[in-house]
């Protein structure tokens, strides 16, 4: 019976594991999308680079657009956080890309080697899970 309860604690603990090993790949998700939305801006910033003014789709909502204007394509309005924007110049804009770019990427690293630790501890738990498994098997 103690083997029982060892094989259920053992389950719990790499279902806990698991868990937790979702969680961070959703994170890394979530990074790996901001990431590819901070890159598109960098491009979108760098395509209109010396341009008076361009086209554009300006959205309206229930993905409707109209066709607009950008007649200032040396100012940026970003977001900077907690509800704040600011203007920039494209180099002043670039340069802040450069550093979301630079945060999201340390994160992610971060992100990636916690899910290797938890899956290091997956791969250390089921062996001892399957071999108690057998073992409680074969004693009934």
């Amino acid at each position: 019976m103690e083997d029982q309860q060892k094989l259920e604690e053992l389950v719990n603990e790499i279902n806990m594991y698991k868990q937790q090993a979702e969680l961070i790949q959703n994170q890394i998700d979530l990074i790996q999308n901001s990431l590819a939305e901070v890159g598109i801006l960098e491009n979108t910033l760098n395509n209109l680079k010396d341009k008076k003014s361009v086209e554009a789709f300006v959205p309206l909502g229930a993905g409707s657009f109209m066709r607009g204007e950008i007649k200032k394509t040396d100012e940026v309005i970003m977001s900077i956080g907690a509800g704040v924007a600011v203007s920039k110049d494209v180099e002043g804009a670039n340069e802040i890309i450069t550093s979301q770019k630079k945060e999201l990427q340390d994160n992610l690293d971060k992100m990636f080697a916690n899910l290797q630790q938890v899956s290091d501890i997956v791969g250390k738990l089921s062996p001892q899970a399957e071999q108690l498994m057998i073992k409680t098997q074969n004693s009934q």
